[in-house]
C-alpha cells in the first residue's frame, strides 16, 4: 500500500529527525528542516516522533493514494488540495484508495510536511532514513535521491481517522521575521560595532541558501580572528566567512568549519527561519541559554499534552 508520486515537485525528500552519532566519520544529520512541524504531523496521528515523513520544499508535488489511511499536513502553506479541493495545514485528512493529494505554490512559509498513519515505510541506512543529496545517503533508495516521479511510498493501509487539528497558540508565526541566537564563545573577538551591527540591521535571505545553510545578504561584520582551526559545527551555528556576511550551518551542514561563529540559532528559531524565501527579511536577537531552554521545554511540553 503506498502512494504514487505523479509529479516530484522541486525538491521532496523522506526526513526523520535525523542521522545521529555519525559525524566523526563525516556524515551529517540530516533531518526535517523545521523540526516544530515535523513533530507536530506526527503527534497529530499518534506516530511515533521519528515515524518518517516527507518535506515538501516550495511545492508542485502531487500524489495519489493506492490504499485507504490518514495524513497530517503542517508546515508552510503550499496551496494543497485534496481531489482538487483546497484543504489547511495543521490538521489531519482522511485519505481513500484513488484520492489525488496535490500541493501548489507558497501561500505562507516554504516548506510543508506531510505525515501518514503509522509513517513512511523506508529501509534506514546508518540508523536513519533522513534524505541528504550531497551526501548520497538516505531516503527512498538509500543513496540520497530526491523522491521521483512514479516512486512509490509505503505506509500500512488503515480505516481508522480521528479529525485534529494543531491549537491555534502552537502554531509557529511564520511571519515573524526575529530569529533567537545564543551568543557563541567566539562572540568577543567580533568588535563591539560588529555586534551592534549584527544585532539591530536586516538581512535579506539570499538565493543560494539550502538546506546545507542559509546564506544572508546585509551589514558585513568581521571577527578580529585571521583564522581558527577547523572545529565540530554545532545546529544553527552563524559562522562568517571573509566577506562578513554571515551563513546559519542546518541541518545538512558540514561536520566541522574554520570560520569565526558569532552565536548560534536555536532550533526553534531555525524552524522559523527554515520557512524564509530568498529575498525575505529577517532580524537576529540574541537570548539566554536559559531563554532558549524554556522555550524548548515549552514547546515540548504542548506536544506532550497533545498526546
Amino acid at each position: 500500500m503506498a502512494f504514487k508520486v505523479i509529479k516530484p515537485g522541486l525538491l521532496a525528500l523522506i526526513q526523520d529527525l535525523g542521522r545521529h552519532g555519525h559525524q566523526s566519520i563525516g556524515l551529517t544529520t540530516g533531518g526535517p528542516m523545521d523540526e516544530v512541524a515535523f513533530r507536530w504531523g506526527n503527534a497529530l496521528l499518534d506516530n511515533h516522533d521519528n515515524s518518517p515523513q516527507i518535506e515538501i520544499t516550495f511545492g508542485m508535488f502531487v500524489l495519489e493514494a493506492q490504499a485507504d489511511t490518514s495524513i497530517a499536513i503542517t508546515g508552510a502553506d503550499l496551496g494543497a488540495t485534496l481531489n482538487n479541493k483546497s484543504i489547511s495545514p495543521w490538521q489531519t485528512y482522511a485519505i481513500k484508495k484513488g484520492d489525488v493529494l496535490a500541493f501548489q505554490q507558497p501561500v505562507w512559509g516554504l516548506r510543508a510536511y506531510l505525515a501518514v498513519k503509522g509513517g513512511f515505510q523506508c529501509e534506514p541506512t546508518l540508523g536513519s532514513v533522513a534524505t541528504v543529496v550531497r551526501e548520497k545517503i538516505g531516503g527512498l533508495t538509500g543513496k540520497g535521491d530526491k523522491l521521483q516521479k512514479g516512486d512509490l511510498l509505503a505506509y500500512q493501509a488503515s480505516s481508522d481517522y480521528e479529525k485534529r487539528s494543531v491549537p491555534r497558540l502552537a502554531i509557529p508565526n511564520y511571519s515573524n521575521k526575529e530569529i533567537p541566537v545564543i551568543l557563541g564563545y567566539q562572540y568577543q573577538s567580533f568588535s563591539s560595532l560588529d555586534r551592534a551591527n549584527f544585532f539591530s540591521s536586516d538581512y535579506t535571505v539570499s538565493s543560494n541558501s539550502d538546506r546545507m545553510g542559509y546564506r544572508l545578504e546585509g551589514q558585513k561584520i568581521h571577527s578580529e580572528l585571521k583564522g581558527i582551526i577547523s572545529e565540530g559545527i554545532a545546529y544553527g551555528a552563524i559562522q562568517v566567512p571573509k566577506d562578513g556576511q554571515p551563513i546559519v550551518l542546518l541541518q545538512d551542514r558540514q561536520t566541522i568549519g574554520g570560520y569565526p561563529k558569532i552565536g548560534c540559532v536555536t532550533r526553534i528559531g531555525g524552524s522559523i527561519l527554515a520557512q524564509q524565501k530568498p529575498g525575505d527579511i529577517i532580524q537576529f536577537t540574541p537570548i539566554t541559554v536559559d531563554q532558549a531552554e524554556k522555550e524548548r521545554l515549552l514547546q515540548m511540553a504542548r506536544l506532550a499534552q497533545w498526546r
